[in-house]
């Protein structure tokens, strides 16, 4: 999912952090109020995640009748404008859902409860620290993942089979092998199939530079992957798509701006590859109608360290502001450590970072749901270190990918000008 953060979101989160410092940068405490509490909650998605939700928020108001919670939800589209209007306001919700570069931009700023001082309320004992680490900011803890998932290449082993080419081993293939296997299957596909879509991303482009030691950022906030790495990508790209394993340029300008599962190639069961995250595995296996299956990337073990992470698909955070920062807290233990919160919620925001609820939750859980969770136990004991949030301004690198990458395919730029322009765009960007 990709996140961008418009200049009146920035003020909105600038205009919070100043009201916050005005109000002595602090909620109050109601932990001991003996009246009834109303919590603000809110979360994007359509009807259907509403109606989880709200069943989640029922079962929660059940065990603690006391606390009473409103839920806000708008679509993907307008959430965040939304919350930036409240939050300019000094009118956020209690609870609030984040994700991408959001909550290190809301929490650099001072909008979000240092979770510490709720941790009496809010355990995370059974989060592993991979999961932990996305919500963790310069040291503190600002949020918790709703539920993780992972990068992976999603395979259609019809197509390998129909093909006549081996599916890859996800143990022990590396970047040769992958551009082998790409290769032979193109010389055996029907026209119009393809062993791969161009994989070019910022979360591919992250995950092939944290195999050399590098990353698309430094803890510090900097451009970290190099321009060796960045020509290396792009040159193995463009060796794929000259041998027809991937799209035509045109086709991949086509695909970039048609994002939903069912519009891919894989969707489309036109392709016998794709990167592509875990949570999305039930989508595309609807979408195609044939058994996908999802296993680690290449090169994992041949390189310098893992580059597979473990990726919170949302944070819950709490607003710094919030008069009830203990029942903030306990709204979301409960919706990431009960086990009766994940048998109503399931994976629809990611898979459990929790142990005891994933393993309550699994049994419960259809084919296309499945899938993915067996992926995320083979990689937790596997993934590599912590991903680096991008700094503010870092959502736009997506976007910088997608044009540069366009460049590239269409001959515009040669792979070496390429990652230069990638380099100096995102550092102007994050303002480097």
């Amino acid at each position: 999912m990709r996140f961008t953060f418009s200049r009146t979101r920035r003020l909105a989160v600038v205009c919070l952090a100043g009201a916050l410092f005005a109000a002595g940068c602090g909620g109050g405490d109601s932990g001991d109020s003996s009246g009834p509490v109303e919590l603000r909650f809110s979360w994007w998605g359509n009807n259907d995640r509403a109606q989880i939700t709200q069943k989640a928020i029922e079962e929660f108001q059940k065990q603690n009748p006391n606390i009473k919670v409103k839920g806000e939800f708008t679509d993907f589209n307008g959430y965040f404008d939304r919350l930036a209007t409240q939050v300019a306001g000094g009118d956020a919700p209690d609870v609030i859902t984040l994700g991408g570069a959001y909550p290190r931009e809301y929490g650099d700023r001072g909008a979000l409860l240092d979770l510490s001082t709720v941790s009496d309320v809010l355990k995370t004992d059974k989060i592993g620290e991979a999961a932990l680490q996305n919500g963790n900011f310069n040291g503190v803890q600002y949020g918790v993942p709703t539920g993780v998932n992972a990068i992976g290449v999603v395979i259609n082993p019809e197509i390998f089979e129909k093909a006549g080419v081996e599916p890859p081993d996800e143990d022990s293939w590396t970047w040769d092998d992958f551009k082998r296997i790409a290769k032979d299957l193109a010389k055996k596909l029907p026209k119009g199939t393809y062993a791969i879509n161009d994989p070019t991303k910022t979360d591919t482009l992250d995950l092939f530079a944290r195999q050399r030691g590098e990353g698309l950022y430094t803890p510090d906030g900097k451009v970290g992957i190099s321009q060796q790495t960045l020509t290396d990508w792009w040159k193995m790209t463009l060796e794929l798509r000259d041998a027809g394993a991937t799209p035509p340029a045109s086709v991949t300008a086509e695909l970039t701006t048609q994002p939903a599962p069912e519009q891919s190639l894989m969707g489309r069961g036109l392709a016998a590859m794709q990167f592509d995250w875990s949570n999305l595995l039930g989508q595309l296996r609807k979408a195609s109608g044939a058994d996908l299956r999802i296993i680690r990337a290449p090169g994992e073990s041949a390189g310098k360290q893992p580059g597979l992470w473990l990726q919170a698909s949302q944070l819950y955070t709490i607003n710094a502001r919030t008069e009830h920062p203990k029942e903030a807290a306990k709204l979301v233990d409960f919706l990431v450590n009960s086990p009766d919160a994940g048998k109503i919620i399931l994976n629809d925001r990611g898979v459990s970072a929790n142990s005891d609820v994933r393993a309550a939750v699994t049994p419960l859980l259809d084919k296309e749901d499945t899938g993915q969770v067996d992926y995320i136990d083979r990689l937790t004991p596997k993934a590599g270190p912590p991903l680096v949030i991008g700094p503010a301004g870092s959502s736009d690198a997506w976007r910088i990918s997608d044009r540069i990458n366009g460049e590239i395919l269409f001959g515009r730029m040669t792979p070496e000008q390429g990652a230069a322009e990638f380099i100096k765009q995102v550092g102007q960007a994050i303002q480097q």
